[in-house]
């Protein structure tokens, strides 16, 4: 069994975002970098599912130099090795295209992305890849067992959940349920890690089909308004007027 996760290079939840460059990029520095929840979560669920049975875990990322420190925190997870596409990942199809071109090489079984990274909250890569290696994708997995040379998922969909089988290979798109928790690496798998082989590959020519025009913050919260309890006249005129929620 042959698994790839496709890792995503993204700023910590509680980081302060700003920008520069006139609004088309967001500033760096300062800035912790994390692996994007969902394909944490997705690379935990790979590495049960590999302790199972047998297997190889490989993280792959596009992105420069400054994204190792992400992928060696895979590998202290446990994964068994890292490729860095080194280039700058401008949108999601040109990413697609770079994960593909070295997919293409190795046959996987399994390659596991995250229903959407949390920078620019996309949730294209998935699908895009599966397209490109002419595989099955399935979205939104909650929940995924092997069964011999079939997989068993499910995924949410509106009103409930679905339930699938494929064969191999495919691409799933991994999101909160997939694991109970993330895998916090432990004092052994921080210290293998720096050992694991992390594979830098020149990035393959593929036109950006985006630009980047600007970015804006969302606007200021409103202060917050206290009602008392037995006012409701007050609150639903609120609820009207103010809030435009009536």
């Amino acid at each position: 069994m042959k698994i790839l996760v496709c890792i995503s290079h993204v700023p910590d939840t509680t980081a302060k975002i700003s920008f520069t460059d006139g609004g088309k990029t967001y500033d760096k520095n300062n800035i912790q970098f994390i692996i994007s929840p969902y394909e944490e979560l997705a690379l935990t669920r790979a590495l049960e599912l590999k302790e199972a049975g047998e297997g190889t875990i490989t993280v792959i990322n596009v992105g420069e130099a400054e994204t190792e420190p992400t992928l060696r925190k895979a590998l202290a997870m446990g994964a068994d090795d890292a490729i860095r596409i080194n280039a700058n990942p401008t949108d999601a199809m040109f990413v697609a295209k770079q994960i593909a071109e070295v997919a293409k090489q190795e046959n996987y079984d399994i390659i596991f992305t995250g229903k959407e990274s949390i920078d620019y909250n996309g949730g294209q890569v998935g699908e895009m890849l599966a397209e490109m290696l002419d595989i099955p994708s399935i979205t939104s997995v909650s929940h995924i067992d092997l069964n011999g040379n079939v997989a068993d998922l499910q995924r949410e969909m509106d009103g409930g959940y679905e339930k699938v089988s494929c064969d191999f290979p495919f691409v799933a798109s991994g999101q909160k349920g997939i694991a109970p928790e993330a895998r916090i690496p432990a004092m052994r798998g921080i210290m293998m890690a720096r050992k694991k082989p992390l594979k830098v590959v020149d990035v393959v020519e593929a036109s950006v089909a985006t630009e980047v025009k600007n970015h804006t913050l969302p606007e200021p919260k409103g202060a917050c308004v206290m009602v008392e309890p037995d006012n409701a006249k007050e609150l639903i005129r609120l609820l009207h007027e103010e809030a435009k929620a009536l």
